[in-house]
């Protein structure tokens, strides 16, 4: 275990010593003792990880200290032990950041002892999760989300890049399966944002009567059940990053409050009165043209142009070359290594017929696609044979005729739900699309 520097700052020296020798029974503490604020404050080059000061100094007293110490080292954590329990002085340097206030009796050095090893288990938790933060950035590189060479992703690859240098809005574009949410992602976690949260809500997913208190929070009592206070999505989002997926399919009717929230950057919980600043950075996702959807009266021209900053298209998998068998490559590498099957590659057969196929589904199809074909090849070689699902059934020849991107997700859809006896679940979890997705197309006779 990392060594935990303390500073003990005591001027009597017969209680100095007995609370190093207390303290330094834990041989992961390093004590270091000093009689005097200015001694403690030379010091502090050493960075450590606590410091120990009593209240009534012969130099300074332990509010003033206290300040000098949070001027130099703002992270270091301090404890405050008094001789005098003076209930005012113990409030005000609790409410000035102090980490805890002890009073000089029997029961101090059990009471420090404790608060010390609390201290040491919050620091040590915050390390925990800056780490797992700055992996989740490294898994987040753009190399890593978005696999290609082609034109048309290197040119992604440089709007993306854009996006960084400032937090203005995002609007990410493109057909089902092509990726947006993994750019969202990896835009936030390369961005200076990458420390604070990154809320993602689906907007098709969240039933309109419900998405407004989602979205602003309320208040205590604002409607029936409103039993305690909540923050809503954008106030969670405050200081990071808000992706809006779906956002196509954001009711009119809340259309104009999303963007006065948006364009005043302050929003005001559902029941309540007061003005909440917000600083996040906006990113959107949709698969529908939303001028289109403009001109046909279902979506605010006003919010359009507020939502549009960066706009961001990502194209098909169709355009996008032999990126398709890089993917694929990459697919089959992640499975082998995850169920531990050992290296398989893909023949020229089966690169070839990846290459012929249109991929209605895209990435997300691509994936689904190799994973079978890697479950059903033999000798560890997947071969154009391993590719059935790309077989016309009996009852319908998939290409037999022209249809529309909507047609194709129709009827993967259906032929998905066929073999899995109409488990949406198994299906939705199988295509890795919400479950919503497959209700609202059965509510719109688009799977009948």
């Amino acid at each position: 275990m990392t060594p935990f520097h303390i500073f003990i700052v005591e001027d009597d020296l017969w209680y100095g010593e007995i609370l190093s020798y207390h303290i330094g029974l834990n041989p992961d503490y390093i004590v270091t003792r000093y009689e005097d604020g200015k001694s403690c404050l030379d010091n502090l080059y050493q960075r450590p990880n606590l410091i120990i000061i009593d209240f009534s100094l012969p130099d300074l007293k332990g509010d003033l200290l206290f300040k000098k110490i949070k001027e130099a080292v703002p992270s270091v954590p301090v404890i405050v032990v008094s001789s005098q329990e003076d209930v005012s002085t113990a409030v005000n340097l609790l409410k000035m950041g102090v980490s805890d206030y002890l009073v000089k009796d029997d029961a101090t050095k059990e009471l420090l002892w404790n608060s010390i090893n609390r201290i040491r288990e919050n620091q040590e938790l915050k390390q925990e999760v800056e780490l797992l933060k700055e992996e989740l950035a490294q898994k987040y590189t753009f190399e890593k989300i978005l696999i290609g060479e082609s034109e048309a992703i290197k040119k992604v690859f440089r709007l993306m890049t854009k996006a960084l240098n400032t937090n203005i809005n995002v609007s990410i574009t493109g057909e089902t399966g092509t990726g947006k949410e993994l750019v969202a992602k990896a835009i936030h976690f390369n961005s200076d944002r990458k420390k604070k949260p990154l809320v993602a809500v689906n907007m098709a997913a969240i039933p309109a009567t419900l998405l407004e208190s989602e979205l602003f929070g309320y208040e205590k009592g604002a409607f029936t059940g409103a039993v305690t206070s909540k923050k809503g999505k954008f106030e969670e989002a405050n200081g990071g990053t808000l992706f809006l997926d779906e956002v196509a399919e954001l009711d009119l009717a809340l259309q104009s409050k999303i963007l006065r929230a948006i364009q005043e950057r302050e929003i005001t919980r559902l029941g309540g009165v007061e003005k909440i600043s917000l600083n996040f950075r906006l990113i959107t996702a949709t698969n529908k043209k939303l001028q289109e959807e403009v001109k046909k009266g279902t979506f605010r021209e006003d919010l359009y142009y507020r939502l549009l900053g960066l706009p961001i298209e990502l194209p098909p998998l169709r355009d996008r070359g032999n990126d398709i068998v890089l993917l694929a490559q990459h697919f089959v590498n992640d499975f082998a290594r995850q169920n531990k099957i050992g290296g398989i590659s893909l023949s020229s057969g089966a690169k070839k017929k990846l290459l012929g196929y249109p991929f209605p589904g895209n990435v997300r199809e691509l994936k689904a696609l190799v994973e079978l074909a890697a479950v059903m090849c033999e000798n560890r070689t997947i071969t154009e044979s391993d590719f059935t699902y790309f077989k016309a059934n009996d009852d319908e020849n998939l290409f037999a005729e022209p249809r529309t991107l909507k047609e194709y997700t129709s009827y993967i859809i259906k032929q998905h739900l066929r073999k899995n006896n109409n488990d949406v679940l198994l299906t939705a979890q199988q295509l890795e699309i919400g479950k919503s997705t497959i209700y609202n197309m059965m509510k719109s006779g688009g799977l009948a």
